[in-house]
């Protein structure tokens, strides 16, 4: 990966990135003849979550990162990637994103560690972004924690956000969580079934129409609680990856499981499939296509 070629056109033609998004040939449908969805995500860096398996900078070599990312869209059954404006921006370069589908990601301000995390601000693309650029999709992340204000703007914002993709005509992913600080640490994602259960239903509820919103949700810490789970809403889903742990069978196991419900429509999976405990990003790729 020639780091040094993407900086030289950043530098001296950062138009290039903008004529690159207008050739750029697009899919016709979001959903491709299988009617299944295989994105991988990388829009972990512009929160500063650079960390993966107990590696805490593990993301943070750009050029790795990218040559990570081709590898994995050149793979057969990927069908996309969503990522912030500096990733999708040096995809474009690297005409890494022909005929695939294009999501960007929106929310960016809730840095992870910080005070204000859950004040998830639209720091990343806005809906005329996406427009302008010809992609396919948006993608927002929203916490709640019940204890915390910074998590009424964010749901307030995400909602307009949801009207404004609405009026574009443009999906947005809509990924929930219930969230709680225990006081020791940075705040905790709930994945019991009853939470889970409780933010789907609150991002279904979100802005004016949700003809075009979409939901990307963890799998349950009991995998056999989804099937309840997913019956609170009609919106389509994808299931997100995250972090392994290392254990990248049982995670493939969860997925498998959950991907044969009425309204989960593929994967969009990011860590677990960049960085796999053996290192075989083709091999680790194609496992999860396989799944579908």
């Amino acid at each position: 990966m020639d780091i040094g070629a993407l900086a030289r056109t950043r530098a001296h033609h950062p138009e290039a990135v903008a004529e690159a998004a207008a050739r750029r040939p697009r899919r016709r449908e979001l959903l491709g003849e299988r009617g299944r969805l295989m994105i991988i995500a990388a829009d972990h860096p512009a929160r500063g979550s650079l960390g993966v398996g107990g590696v805490p900078l593990a993301m943070a070599n750009r050029g790795d990162l990218l040559e990570r990312l081709c590898l994995a869209l050149s793979r057969p059954g990927v069908d996309g990637v969503l990522a912030s404006a500096d990733v999708l921006d040096d995809l474009l370069l690297l005409g890494a994103l022909d005929g695939k589908v294009v999501m960007g990601s929106m929310n960016r301000g809730g840095l992870a560690g910080a005070a204000f995390e859950l004040d998830d601000r639209f720091t990343g693309y806005r809906p005329e972004d996406i427009e302008r650029l010809g992609f396919d999709a948006g993608k927002l992340l929203l916490r709640v924690d019940y204890e915390d204000p910074g998590s009424l703007r964010t749901l307030h914002s995400a909602a307009r956000v949801v009207d404004a993709m609405a009026e574009r005509r443009l999906p947005v992913f809509v990924e929930p969580f219930l969230t709680a600080r225990d006081g020791t640490g940075p705040p905790r994602n709930d994945l019991g079934a009853e939470a889970v259960t409780r933010s789907i239903a609150i991002a279904s509820g979100l802005a004016g129409t949700s003809a075009y919103t979409w939901l990307k949700v963890p799998v349950t810490e009991n995998p056999d609680d989804m099937a309840r789970v997913m019956e609170t809403s009609t919106l389509p889903a994808v299931l997100l990856g995250g972090d392994t742990g290392g254990d990248q069978e049982a995670a493939y196991e969860k997925w498998r499981g959950a991907l044969q419900l009425p309204t989960v429509q593929g994967l969009v999976v990011g860590r677990a499939l960049l960085y796999p405990p053996d290192g075989d990003v083709a091999g680790a790729v194609d496992t999860a296509v396989g799944l579908l």
